[in-house]
């Protein structure tokens, strides 16, 4: 999947039948250099196809330090799991005190050997041993299993909070990174060749107005540098429907080699090949609720998850599925 990091742009294809039409977006019309940009009506381009452009810069942002991610991975681990550091704590308390008790009672064992006389408290101290050195070995297996939970659930903030800081372009004027849409958007992420990408865009079309009313928003990137054809038939009774594909596809991620970067470390951690295509679907709350190799299975999100408005609303929020 590293190739996708050579090149430099990504180009969305919405390919219209004539009609006049309005779009808050810039559109290059032909390839003749001329731009027509916010609501401007555009009657006399009627019978000519529409390209929309979405430049994908492969340049990588200023980079943050991986202290200051840790930092914060570390901050929402605490906040997730608050009573861990005090489970730890108790945990080595325990291993000194049981250490300290095998060490006086390996000092009295040596005594009682080396004199005859002491003979008869041998079984007691070797008693009083054996329990020492079984508190000091379950209390290590807890540490040492609580570790590892930590340093797991620190490591896959940390991933979560790397993916918070790429970018996204909403429009022709307006960047911002996938931790703006916490609380508003459910994203889901397609990776995978163009053909791909098009296909998925093909099978949630009988689902967008249920997925729109979920807050599911779709981040398509083309691993193989080809522009996704999304096609259009636009006439005036599906005006509005067409308005809301386009609403449910209108992300485009910037910095392909930071996106690279970020999906290429995740398929290794899920031991996928490179060349498959995958989904990956997040909370309201910016964590990662599922992924998949594969198409992503919009009819699943439509029937799991609560809408993000009505009655529903804020109660349900936090329930998008358990974290992965």
């Amino acid at each position: 999947m590293s190739r996708a990091a050579q090149f430099s742009y990504i180009t969305l294809n919405f390919h219209l039948t004539p009609k006049p039409s309005a779009f808050s977006r810039q559109f290059n019309v032909n390839g003749s250099g001329k731009f027509y940009s916010g609501f401007t009506d555009i009657t006399h381009l009627r019978r000519k196809q529409k390209l929309l452009s979405v430049v994908c810069n492969n340049s990588a942002p200023p980079p943050s330090s991986s202290s200051d991610i840790s930092s914060v991975a570390k901050i929402r681990s605490e906040v997730l799991s608050p009573f861990r550091s005090v489970r730890m704590f108790f945990y080595l308390a325990f291993i000194a005190s049981g250490g300290l008790g095998g060490l006086i009672a390996s000092t009295r064992l040596i005594a009682a050997l080396a004199n005859s006389s002491g003979t008869t408290e041998v079984p007691e101290i070797l008693k009083g041993l054996a329990i020492d050195l079984g508190a000091v070995s379950i209390f290590a297996f807890l540490y040492y299993r609580e570790n590892i939970a930590k340093n797991a659930q620190v490591a896959r903030l940390a991933r979560e909070e790397n993916l918070s800081n790429l970018k996204l372009r909403v429009d022709e004027k307006k960047i911002v990174p996938i931790s703006a849409f916490r609380g508003i958007a459910r994203l889901v992420i397609l990776a995978g060749p163009s053909a791909f990408i098009s296909e998925c865009f093909k099978l949630s079309a009988p689902f967008t107005d249920g997925l729109l009313e979920r807050g599911v928003l779709v981040i398509p990137f083309a691993t193989d540098g080809i522009s996704p054809n999304f096609e259009f038939e636009e006439n005036e009774e599906l005006e509005e429907k067409i308005s809301r594909r386009k609403k449910l596809w209108q992300l485009a991620p910037i910095y392909a080699t930071e996106w690279t970067k970020w999906i290429d470390e995740q398929m290794k951690l899920a031991s996928v090949s490179p060349e498959s295509p995958v989904y990956l679907s997040l909370r309201l709350d910016g964590r990662v609720r599922g992924s998949g190799v594969g198409y992503p299975p919009w009819n699943a999100f439509v029937v799991q998850l609560p809408p993000v408005k009505g009655i529903w609303s804020g109660l349900l929020d936090g329930m998008d599925g358990r974290v992965l």
